[in-house]
């Protein structure tokens, strides 16, 4: 049977036809373009608008009246409270983000290692769930000056009164016109003359409440004998009444205070006082000046400053740490699921130690997450507002001042001039493009891998 030549391609379906100047999907951009005008239009109403209309009302006086050129600027790197903002957005860009990203490694390196991980992260992820005014509220309260009040403040106390011995009488001062008694520095105070075997020295004081003494104080009594003997007591009894320097009834004793003889400058015998105030001692003490050192008297410790000019800045820091550990831990702990555990492992075979495979081996593949991590956080900090403005008290607020604060202040928050207010805005948009830039850069890198 003769065989039927059939023409090339015969039988096969023909090919689709080629869509103009269309996406591999045969989308044309016209359709592309509709379809994305709702969010170029809320882009642009949000994001652009604004940007451009701060940049316009920068260069324009407070009320917007007249134009100034860049003379707000010049305002804003010649104003004090400026500069301190600067300084201290600064402060905030270099520690806060490295020290949340550190602990965001830590914790999710370490609850890989224990049954009870899911729990931990959970208990660190915790403040996420917490606006920024509520946490700004709680950590008011925590740095509290008053122990009784301030979370911070009662456990250094507590560590405080673990090592040191706080005062016995805290505010007392001798009765300068019934004894001999004078302030001699350091919070001290000696006798003017000194003091003779069998002549019992009476040291009263003043300045406590009879109801403010500690435990159950007994009556005081004079003190008698052959040796060096004296008693120290307030001399002070409700209702009035007795003659000063001497012990009346119903006066109450001061025990545990101490007592130091001194001759030429020098302590050569001690005593503290019993229950009822009195104290002996020993022969060497005989022609010496009796001193009540000023440990009997010190202030008690009433915890840190936190909120001071000083520390404030670091006591926010660590609120923004507390709120933002748990977002860095989640997020390093998601890029730690996927690193290679053969890896891992095969430094372990070859010798390394744990640290030496944390840092040689975990941290470089966690490089691109702790990147992420990090300039996310840098972003945010720029933004900080609302602990600055909640945590910091009044007298401290100029000292714990950053851009973002300053810009409220200039504008809303009684200066009024939001031409100044706007300056500040393009100088943290400017600040924040070289974070961005560096971030696109590391995403477009990471595309081409």
């Amino acid at each position: 049977m003769a065989s039927v030549a059939h023409p090339e391609g015969a039988g096969l379906p023909p090919a689709p036809a080629a869509h103009p100047r269309g996406s591999v999907t045969g989308t044309r951009r016209r359709w592309a373009v509709l379809f994305l005008l709702p969010a170029l239009v809320l882009l642009g109403a949000l994001v652009v608008y604004p940007i451009g209309y701060s940049l316009w009302r920068s260069l324009y006086d407070a009320d917007g009246s007249g134009f100034v050129g860049l003379g707000n600027y010049v305002d804003v790197f010649s104003d004090r409270s400026t500069l301190t903002a600067v300084r201290n957005t600064a402060i905030w860009m270099a520690v806060a983000p490295a020290v949340v990203t550190a602990l965001g490694l830590v914790f999710a390196v370490l609850t890989e290692r224990v049954r009870w991980g899911t729990a931990f992260k959970l208990i660190v992820f915790m403040p996420m769930a917490i606006s920024m005014l509520a946490a700004g509220i709680i950590f008011r309260l925590v740095y509290e000056q008053d122990p009784s009040q301030g979370a911070a403040n009662a456990v250094a106390k507590s560590i405080h009164d673990t090592f040191v011995s706080s005062s016995v009488y805290p505010n007392a001062r001798p009765n300068v016109a019934a004894s001999d008694l004078r302030a001699s520095g350091g919070g001290s105070f000696t006798t003017a003359g000194p003091v003779r075997a069998g002549t019992p020295a009476l040291l009263p004081l003043v300045g406590i409440a009879p109801d403010r003494l500690p435990g159950s104080p007994r009556d005081a009594r004079a003190a008698a004998g052959p040796g060096v003997t004296g008693t120290v007591w307030l001399d002070f009894r409700r209702g009035g009444g007795g003659t000063k320097g001497r012990v009346d009834p119903g006066e109450k004793a001061l025990k545990g205070v101490t007592v130091e003889a001194v001759r030429d400058g020098r302590t050569v015998a001690s005593a503290t006082t019993a229950a009822d105030g009195t104290f002996t001692l020993p022969a060497a003490a005989d022609g010496a000046r009796l001193r009540l050192p000023g440990a009997n008297f010190a202030a008690p410790y009433n915890g840190i400053d936190w909120l001071g000019p000083t520390l404030v800045t670091p006591a926010i820091i660590g609120s923004y740490v507390w709120m933002w550990a748990g977002f860095a831990m989640v997020l390093i702990a998601a890029g730690l699921a996927g690193v290679d555990r053969n890896l891992l492992e095969a430094a372990r075979v070859d010798g390394a130690n744990e640290w030496q495979v944390f840092r040689r081996v975990t941290v470089p593949l966690l490089a691109p997450v702790l990147m992420v991590v990090l300039v996310t956080l840098m972003i945010n900090v720029m933004k900080v507002f609302d602990l600055v403005y909640i945590i910091a008290p009044q007298p401290s607020q100029d000292d714990a001042n950053v851009l973002a604060l300053q810009l409220f202040l200039s504008s809303f928050g009684g200066g009024g001039n939001y031409g100044v207010g706007s300056a500040i805005g393009v100088i943290l948009l400017v600040l924040v493009l070289p974070v961005m830039y560096v971030n696109i850069r590391r995403l477009r890198r990471e595309r081409r891998l």
